[in-house]
């Protein structure tokens, strides 16, 4: 019993032993890194210009070996200094030749569309202006211009139409010749003249020469063109009487050259169809009136005299 107990109580004592010193193993374990702290900073405090870098173990030829050679820190004195005029000078630098780069690009883009802005405006503006202010320059810069080089060419022009004008309102058409105005012998054709109706066979037989001019048959005789009535019972005549032949032209061939001398003079604005109408009558009268001679209203000796195409 005694050996129990005695076993008993110095297994109890190892226990306590081996328990004691396990705890002062953990102890000194676990104090130990303070220790070492304490020299790294002891260490930094009085070296402050060298510093231990650790190595790290890295995996073979997969990580690069650190150096575990200790780096000296520069020293403020052996730092490089930067200018701080040149920093500041080259951001000048740059922002302006930014700001540069951005104002070429920013006009460019101006003038393009400007120019196409201005062209399409321009096209549909300018020549509704142009016009407007060309025409009054124009206007302006020609007048004198005008009315010199015109004033000759209007006072001939102008003034025997004015007279043709006036002369045509006033004058009476004649349609008959048997006032004493026409006792002259180169009147006779006009005061001996009548209608006279014929057939066919009968014109034929009594003059050899019969036209067709105008709707109308007309038979030459003793120098004067006569409407053959009768010849064509669908004939047509615009004028009954007799009209002056000469160089043995056709009634109507006479009849358009006095159309264009009458024309050219001032007196006739129709058209030169070589039909004695109303209104080709009408400006011979106003010629004939001009002129002091008998208004026949027609084609007649004196007449082709006086126009100078006899």
């Amino acid at each position: 019993m005694k050996h129990i107990f005695t076993s008993i109580c110095l297994g109890f004592v190892f226990i306590f032993t081996a328990s004691a010193q396990h705890r002062h193993r953990g102890d000194s374990e676990n104090t130990a890194p303070s220790v070492r702290r304490s020299n790294a900073r002891a260490q930094t405090a009085t070296a402050p210009n060298q510093t231990t870098v650790r190595s790290v173990a890295r995996p073979a030829n997969t990580q690069r070996q650190l150096s575990t050679a200790p780096s000296r820190q520069r020293t403020y004195a052996e730092r490089p200094r930067t200018n701080a005029n040149a920093n500041v000078r080259y951001h000048n630098t740059t922002t302006a030749r930014g700001r540069h780069e951005n104002a070429r690009v920013t006009n460019r883009g101006r003038v393009e569309s400007n120019v196409a802005v201005n062209r399409d405006r321009n096209v549909h503006v300018k020549p509704a202006k142009s016009v407007a202010v060309n025409r009054d320059r124009n206007v302006r810069a020609n007048w004198e211009r005008n009315v010199a080089v015109n004033q000759a060419r209007n006072v001939r022009f102008n003034q025997r139409a004015n007279v043709a004008v006036n002369r045509n309102r006033n004058v009476v058409v004649t349609n008959n010749w048997r006032g004493s105005q026409f006792s002259g012998r180169q009147y006779a054709a006009f005061r001996d003249y009548h209608q006279s109706w014929h057939d066919r066979d009968w014109w034929t037989h009594h003059y050899s020469r019969i036209i067709f001019v105008s709707g109308g048959w007309w038979y030459w005789n003793a120098g004067y063109w006569y409407p053959a009535w009768g010849y064509d019972p669908y004939a047509y005549y615009p004028y009954d009487g007799p009209i002056y032949g000469y160089a043995n032209l056709t009634p109507d061939q006479v009849v358009s050259d006095v159309q264009a001398q009458l024309q050219r003079d001032g007196y006739y604005a129709g058209p030169i169809d070589g039909v004695l109408g109303p209104m080709t009558r009408q400006a011979i009268a106003a010629f004939q009136a001009d002129n002091g001679l008998a208004i026949t209203s027609t084609v007649d000796e004196p007449t082709l005299d006086t126009l100078g195409i006899s």
